[in-house]
């Protein structure tokens, strides 16, 4: 158990560290999402950004201290938004996720999610049939999503266990556990520890949220206010991680 030990701790250093540092992050994000995911990134502690306008994305990018590539909705001036953040992220060597939302979908939007994927991108995040079209991406971490959460790089694997069957039921958490493991690829540099240590967050607020929870209406201000409130001690505590090599 010394492997999860030793990522359940960082989890909880590096919750601390992003309320310390309020790492800014800036999201290119599905526009049915962007309230839920800024409002989710300034309960734990970090600093949204969400413009894609093509002549000011550039400059957001710059001053950012890691990105989020969504592609819920799609269109032209947002794949130019796309490239032209996800450039300055890449020569500026700032952490980036991208997350291929219905890449399954549309051969044009698999298309350019290869695009972006073969630009160097720190994180892939999504579901299984997502992941499965994607295929095998060298030096990027995978994170396939579901009741367990799984985390590959290269022959690493981690699974997290965390998490509540309400989260499915409220648009946009997945959105914003994306955005979350930028913020804390923004103060943790081991991309893996970072993004298990924002899965954990995440899912161990959901729990907590769903406790106090009737239904996903008042689940969704519930993990909001768990996000809030979620201590390291509730971390250590709680967290359900196995770990595996490939």
């Amino acid at each position: 158990m010394t492997c999860e030990t030793g990522f359940v701790e960082n989890a909880a250093a590096s919750l601390v560290l992003v309320r310390q540092q309020r790492p800014h992050v800036h999201c290119l994000m599905n526009t049915v999402v962007q309230k839920f995911v800024a409002d989710g990134l300034a309960a734990l502690g970090a600093v949204p950004s969400m413009t894609s306008a093509p002549d000011e994305v550039a400059a957001f990018a710059r001053r950012a201290d890691a990105l989020v590539v969504n592609l819920g909705t799609l269109d032209e001036e947002r794949r130019t938004a796309i490239r032209l953040a996800t450039a300055v992220a890449r020569d500026a060597d700032k952490p980036w996720i991208v997350d291929p939302v219905h890449c399954d979908y549309s051969p044009s939007r698999l298309a350019f999610a290869r695009e972006l994927l073969a630009s160097g991108p720190s994180v892939v995040r999504g579901n299984a049939s997502e992941m499965e079209i994607i295929g095998e991406v060298d030096g990027v971490l995978k994170i396939k999503t579901g009741p367990i959460d799984e985390l590959t790089l290269d022959r690493h694997t981690i699974r997290v266990e965390n998490g509540h069957p309400l989260m499915a039921q409220v648009t946009g958490t997945g959105c914003l556990s994306g955005a979350l493991i930028a913020a804390y690829m923004a103060v943790e540099p081991d991309r893996l520890k970072a993004a298990t240590g924002a899965l954990l967050t995440s899912g161990i607020a959901a729990e907590i949220a769903a406790e106090r929870s009737s239904g996903p209406g008042t689940f969704e201000v519930a993990f909001r206010d768990a996000l809030a409130e979620v201590r390291p001690e509730d971390i250590i505590a709680n967290a359900r991680i196995s770990h595996a090599e490939g």
